[in-house]
């Protein structure tokens, strides 16, 4: 059964998403300064640093938004097939759990709207925020 509202569970799963993106964009930072043996590394380089430019500026946006509304997502349960998280919105609460190879599409989908300079735009999500409360289900006790 769901609990979240599909505009806060979007907002939660896009945060999700993205600061995995992040996570992957910083490892091939370092991995094209440190461990590569590419000649010309600086149009790579500012590639990435683009897009990781892009990626904080989204999330700090969403974590905006998350704060307001009151969502937050926590990490449960980690094993070599599944993943599972806690997403939370004021007293009410749902665990989701993510098959690995689809959390990594879902990344790859991010890094490529990253790369072609498609930022997402959250105001379709925020709309339904100022028609409806806060959250929009009765809290759970």
């Amino acid at each position: 059964m769901r609990y979240l509202a599909d505009h806060e569970y979007a907002l939660a799963t896009r945060f999700l998403f993205l600061s995995m993106a992040i996570t992957v964009i910083k490892r091939e930072i370092d991995v094209i300064e440190n461990k590569t043996k590419i000649k010309i590394k600086s149009p790579y380089l500012l590639l990435f640093k683009q897009m990781e430019a892009r990626a904080f500026q989204e999330r700090q946006q969403l974590r905006k938004y998350m704060y307001d509304q009151k969502i937050q997502v926590i990490p449960l349960e980690k094993n070599d097939t599944f993943t599972a998280y806690l997403f939370v919105c004021e007293k009410r609460e749902e665990k989701r759990n993510y098959f690995n190879p689809t959390l990594r599409k879902k990344v790859e989908q991010i890094l490529s709207e990253l790369m072609m300079h498609r930022p997402k735009d959250h105001t379709d999500l925020l709309t339904h925020e100022v028609q409806t409360t806060r959250c929009s289900s009765p809290p759970i006790e």
